[in-house]
């Protein structure tokens, strides 16, 4: 796809994606954000956050997240002990 037809493209997807957002059709708003990204090489914004399902497993690249600082685990209670 040549430069020009490629913004001519982008600047239509645009366009469509804030006429989507001001009928409040977000879920169309998101389809062509998306579309728009994926031609600009970039990723969503829906790709942050939680890994995919199954990919956090043993061997995964995918981030661990830490405990807010100061956090204590709290004790597990012990159910045999009378209150």
């Amino acid at each position: 796809m040549s430069s020009r037809s490629n913004h001519l493209k982008l600047t239509a997807l645009q366009k469509q994606m804030e006429a989507a957002a001001e009928a409040m059709d977000f879920e169309e708003a998101t389809r062509l954000r998306d579309e728009i990204a994926r031609l600009k090489g970039e990723t969503s914004l829906g790709d942050v956050g939680q890994p995919p399902p199954g990919a956090m497993g043993l061997g995964s690249n995918a981030p661990v997240r830490e405990p807010p600082k100061g956090w204590v685990k709290p004790k597990k209670p012990d159910f045999l002990k009378k209150s």
